[in-house]
């Protein structure tokens, strides 16, 4: 059977399986392509369960591109705060202002200007314009890699690509149009979030298209899709103070570049140091009470923290820290969940 003819067959199937069985979630009440965006951008590396608040949140605060253009960083990260890859919000914020300044605050209408604006890539763009414009462009992400390449027992390096480009090629040849390509879109990704799941034994017996699969005539479903071994993470060791003075404890914001940019965070110095060293890197000579904190851990994609901490209480705030209440820091400020064990001691 010919692969063309393969993903032709699949088409009439997933359309009527999606309609009856399809997820009830907040981004799919409507067809409007901010939801989607905002939708998409929130879905990258994070789970669907995990998403669902925050983007109810999200839209409550910020329901257009141009209260989303106008936002202060500050209320954006504290939005976005919990999610991780805060990368991705600065990047819908710089999208939001070109759109409001380019395309008069609506998404534009287009693969290829919606590809233009920051942080949206292939797939998103290839999702916003078939979900809400109906166009027949495929969005190619890891679970529509995993359904093509079971279905065509196809062993080719999904993180590279070239193979990305492939399926692409490949779908745009059988995709459908209108209300049909927004279905079929998101009846792609259904079926590998729910029933072609990764890390584990794909639920065939309930998948629409199992008789058209070649990974599942040869039994062999759990054999694909093909990437190479992951890299190990790099350790990186921190030392963490919470430095109290009364009721407020300090807080510094990281710089503009790099991991956690733009972000605040307890005071910490590099590397794993004795108290009185790390309190020297902040020009501190005395402190009233120190004690060590439990040790913590953060794994980020690439770099793993090993964090070690102490309690400080001072007698006076330090200059060039902010000293702030729990109370503001739960309110206002986005402390990443890298510091969520210093967080809870508080």
């Amino acid at each position: 059977m010919q692969d063309k003819s393969i993903l032709s067959d699949i088409v009439t199937p997933l359309l009527y399986w999606y309609a009856s069985e399809k997820r009830e979630l907040p981004w799919r009440e409507d067809r409007d392509p901010y939801h989607i965006w905002i939708s998409e951008i929130m879905l990258q590396q994070t789970r669907v369960e995990a998403v669902k608040g925050y983007y109810t949140r999200f839209i409550e605060a910020l329901p257009t591109p141009a209260a989303l253009a106008a936002v202060s960083d500050d209320a954006l990260n504290k939005l976005w705060q919990g999610l991780g890859y805060y990368s991705r919000a600065r990047s819908l914020k710089k999208a939001a202002i070109e759109i409001v300044g380019k395309y008069g605050g609506s998404l534009p209408r287009t693969y290829e200007e919606l590809r233009s604006l920051c942080g949206i890539g292939p797939y998103t763009a290839g999702a916003i314009a078939s979900i809400a414009y109906g166009l027949p462009t495929p969005a190619v992400d890891g679970n529509v890699l995993r359904v093509y390449t079971r279905l065509l027992a196809d062993d080719r390096d999904i993180s590279k690509q070239s193979t990305k480009d492939v399926v692409t090629a490949a779908l745009a040849a059988i995709y459908p149009s209108g209300e049909d390509a927004s279905n079929f879109t998101q009846a792609l990704m259904e079926l590998g979030a729910t029933v072609c799941v990764p890390n584990g034994a794909p639920h065939c017996d309930t998948c629409p298209v199992a008789e058209l699969c070649r990974a599942h005539t040869l039994q062999s479903e759990q054999s694909y899709p093909h990437k190479p071994p992951k890299k190990a993470r790099r350790i990186e060791e921190h030392t963490v103070l919470l430095l109290r003075c009364g009721d407020k404890y300090a807080i510094r914001k990281r710089g503009e570049e790099g991991l956690l940019a733009g972000l605040w965070e307890f005071p910490s110095v590099k590397g794993h140091v004795c108290a009185k060293d790390a309190l020297a890197a902040f020009g501190i000579t005395q402190a009233a009470h120190i004690e060590p904190t439990p040790p913590a851990k953060h794994i980020f994609t690439h770099i793993e923290w090993h964090m070690q901490g102490y309690y400080v209480a001072l007698a006076k705030e330090i200059p060039d820290l902010l000293f702030v209440t729990k109370e503001e820091i739960e309110g206002r400020y986005s402390i990443p969940s890298a510091f969520k064990a210093f967080l809870a001691l508080l």
